[in-house]
């Protein structure tokens, strides 16, 4: 990965009425990565982005795009922002959407990349006003990298899409990162950070209370997960000793535990048809949990 900085905040703080939004954050994006900003609705994640992208001013500490401020023209013509809401020309086609963006920059991907990579050629003819709150999504992301952006804002970037055009969505970004570009993701979903984070900061009440890669956010948490294929209901493996949760989906049973081998032992004396185990580290969705209980 490339080490040079991209985007930062230092020491960033922004008071928000009577609320601390953001206390003494730092923050630093190198190029060529994708870093996903995690955390319950209203720890911080958007007055974070806000501040990198210039809409508000620190009250304490300084913002950074390409060691400059985030108002400067020469920084904002070298990212692509796709935010949760966008006041488009309902009246425009999809094409002309396009083709104004492109107008802004003085080397902007053609109309063909730009559809294909998002995956919207079907759709250039299409009025903007016409299009399913999915389709709109891909629309949006399409401007945002028409300008060949060396750093995107990704905020809830795959709201509303269906999971095909999710699927392309995350292949797109894999090709614009191995390009050398780098990204910062907010998402609800965390299958999402999963797939294309390599690294996590966890907010918390204005506080960057983790970060890391995604394999030292889970390390956070002791559990393990143990899926199996069994007859066994869920209420009864319940009340065994050193089971913390149990879900069924399907014939399959999920079961969250500190310590797998007691677990596993049961499971296996009581069920004689036991198939299909796996044991896994416990996912990121029990790390961020955790991380935010204690955090609180």
């Amino acid at each position: 990965m490339n080490t040079q900085t991209v985007a930062q905040l230092r020491g960033a703080g922004k008071q928000r009425g009577a609320i601390q939004a953001l206390a003494e954050v730092d923050l630093t994006i190198a190029a060529g990565e994708v870093y996903a900003l995690l955390g319950p609705n209203g720890a911080g994640k958007t007055t974070a982005i806000s501040l990198l992208l210039g809409l508000l001013r620190p009250d304490a500490g300084e913002a950074r795009l390409f060691g400059l401020p985030p108002q400067d023209l020469a920084a904002r013509r070298r990212i692509g922002v796709m935010l949760q809401s966008a006041g488009l020309p309902d009246t425009l086609t999809v094409a002309e959407l396009l083709a104004q963006v492109r107008s802004y920059y003085a080397q902007p991907r053609s109309l063909a990349d730009v559809a294909a990579l998002a995956g919207i050629e079907p759709l250039l003819g299409a009025r903007y006003a016409q299009l399913s709150g999915g389709q709109q999504r891909r629309v949006q992301f399409a401007l945002a990298i028409c300008g060949r952006p060396e750093l995107l804002f990704l905020d809830e970037p795959t709201v509303g899409m269906d999971t095909e055009s999710r699927e392309q969505f995350w292949r797109t970004i894999r090709e614009l990162v191995a390009g050398g570009c780098a990204v910062v993701l907010t998402t609800h979903y965390l299958e999402e950070a999963e797939a294309l984070a390599q690294r996590i900061g966890v907010l918390m009440l204005g506080r960057l209370v983790a970060e890391g890669s995604l394999d030292a956010i889970r390390a956070r948490v002791g559990q393990r997960q143990i899926r199996c294929v069994s007859s066994l209901s869920a209420e009864q493996v319940r009340a065994w000793p050193l089971v913390q949760s149990v879900q069924r989906e399907g014939e399959r049973l999920h079961i969250v535990t500190p310590q797998p081998e007691p677990v596993l032992r049961e499971l296996l004396a009581a069920d004689a048809q036991l198939r299909d185990l796996e044991v896994q580290r416990a996912g990121l969705a029990e790390a961020l949990q955790t991380i935010t209980r204690e955090a609180a």
